[in-house]
């Protein structure tokens, strides 16, 4: 079912495997969250994620059980390995330099940051809300990985577009007290409020960390069926999962 997955299409080496998930993958969940919901803290049955999270390591055959996080839009990092662990680490972001590790983030309009050394030696996977992304969680994650960001690459996953995503002054302040040319990813709409363009906020973001090398892009989850979106569906909102991991020998 290749319509169940995205592949990202960037230059990564060939270790470095990628892959993003959608609804329509092999799930169980029923509705509103039908059918390949990966999130435990949607309001969905346990025991319909969990049969998910099992049939999504089956069907991509990954070289383990993703290491999953429990999210809270901040900025922290776990250096992680491919044990598994019943245990997820509070983080909004991962690292891991060992085979077989799949690190895995999981969003409903968010923006999913992939990364890779270039060399493949190392990945990262970063989850950039509005709050995370002005926060640095992406300058965060570039932190805790030993290549230098010139010698990375990224890729940006399936998020809310701009056209969908109206938001009021609080997030534009807070990106334009940052970086002034921030306010380039800013549309006014109505007094107080502007429409967000959250990947060309994290290319800005990334390329002021020294990330040149910026994939991917142009998916938005609101409107299209395909992805979980929070701001489409509310509280009956499922999640899609982003996932990087190295090849094993």
């Amino acid at each position: 079912m290749t319509e169940s997955w995205i592949f990202p299409d960037w230059p990564a080496p060939p270790q470095v495997h990628a892959a993003i998930t959608t609804r329509l993958g092999p799930g169980v969940s029923s509705a509103p969250y039908e059918r390949f919901n990966l999130g435990l803290r949607s309001g969905d049955a346990t025991e319909a994620v969990l049969a998910n999270r099992g049939a999504l390591q089956q069907a991509l055959r990954l070289p383990a059980a993703p290491r999953w996080l429990h999210q809270v839009h901040g900025c922290g990092v776990a250096e992680l390995g491919p044990l598994p662990s019943t245990h997820e680490p509070q983080a909004d972001a991962a690292v891991s330099h060992i085979p077989g590790t799949v690190l895995a983030i999981l969003t409903a309009d968010c923006l999913p940051v992939l990364l890779c050394s270039e060399d493949g030696g190392e990945i990262g996977a970063a989850h950039a809300g509005w709050r995370g992304l002005a926060a640095g969680v992406l300058e965060a994650t570039l932190a805790q990985m030993v290549s230098p960001p010139a010698r990375v690459l990224a890729w940006l996953g399936p998020c809310i577009g701009a056209p969908s995503y109206e938001v009021g002054e609080e997030v534009r302040a807070a990106f334009v007290a940052h970086d002034a040319a921030g306010a380039m990813c800013f549309e006014a709409t109505r007094p107080g409020h502007w429409r967000c363009d959250l990947a060309a906020l994290a290319r800005q973001r990334l390329a002021r960390a020294g990330v040149t090398r910026v994939h991917g892009g142009g998916n938005d989850t609101h409107a299209d069926a395909r992805f979980y979106s929070y701001r489409r569906d509310g509280a009956a909102s499922g999640r899609f999962a982003s996932l990087i991991w190295l090849a094993q020998d």
